[in-house]
């Protein structure tokens, strides 16, 4: 399908699965994948619980030659990105980290929020309902490691979005939601307001955090900067530092806090292991 308005000839590709027990009532589910952009297997591994519950499953697949870093994992929210110096370092058979001095990462905020991919997920499921019959008026949508990041900003920069309920597992890092601070650790100059804060904090927000998913050898690619690491030294760290950073604001501004934290024991930066538990928390 097209990409949105402005980017119409950046394509996205949508790997989807409708299963025979598919009514007008089932629910849809939305999949943003990882760093890898591959959304068939994300999509697959999803069949099993798709036929048992009837649930339409559609992984959007971001192409990385069109959709770069700020475009996908800061979803758009800043631009003109470079990563001056970069040092990778391999640490496990499937991990690296990338070593950056934040001097070294450069920037400027994205106010036109016409260049923000959120609002591709309420597209997406418009064209399901119509092609499908679907009565429903929301939808579910899950996203891990780089999809994590992706649908933890959709909360903050989108959340007035048909999503029923967002699971956003294992982030690499997060924009935490300080409207003083600049991307990509703050939203400042993003055109975020104080007056926005009660909806994003109500979101329907889920952190879903592998307990095992807490060292640089745990597996993907984990930025380390000296401001990311402030968030903690792992994505176990910095997803509970986000949760946290929530609740606390909320009793700050004595606003409702919608957002949940629930972790997986025995799991590590494993996204069918994390499909499934996130298969469990959503159609039990």
């Amino acid at each position: 399908m097209a990409g949105g308005l402005g980017r119409e000839n950046k394509l996205i590709n949508v790997h989807f699965y409708k299963p025979t027990g598919f009514t007008s009532q089932s629910p849809l589910l939305i999949v943003i994948p990882g760093a890898g952009r591959n959304s068939d297997d994300y999509r697959n591994a999803w069949l099993e619980v798709a036929c048992r519950k009837g649930i339409l499953v559609a992984a959007l697949g971001y192409p990385e030659e069109t959709y770069n870093f700020a475009a996908y994992q800061m979803g758009g929210v800043v631009k003109d990105l470079m990563l001056n110096n970069p040092k990778f370092v391999r640490t496990g058979p499937n991990a690296r980290i990338l070593r950056l001095r934040d001097e070294d990462i450069q920037m400027r905020p994205e106010p036109d929020s016409n260049n923000w991919i959120f609002f591709d997920f309420d597209r997406v499921f418009d064209l399901l309902v119509k092609i499908t019959g679907s009565k429903r008026s929301g939808y579910d949508i899950f996203g891990h490691s780089a999809g994590g990041q992706v649908l933890h900003r959709l909360a903050l920069f989108h959340p007035d979005s048909k999503a029923d309920r967002i699971v956003a597992a294992n982030a690499g890092f997060y924009t935490l939601p300080s409207l003083p601070e600049p991307p990509p650790s703050g939203m400042m100059g993003t055109g975020i307001d104080k007056e926005q804060l009660a909806n994003i904090l109500s979101a329907p927000l889920t952190i879903l955090l592998g307990e095992e998913d807490n060292s640089d050898a745990a597996g993907g690619t984990l930025l380390h900067t000296p401001v990311i690491d402030k968030q903690g030294p792992n994505r176990l760290a910095r997803g509970r530092n986000f949760f946290r950073t929530g609740s606390n604001l909320a009793k700050a501004e004595k606003l409702k806090f919608g957002w949940k934290l629930q972790t997986v024991p025995r799991t590590g930066h494993d996204f069918v292991a994390m499909t499934n538990a996130a298969a469990r928390l959503l159609y039990p």
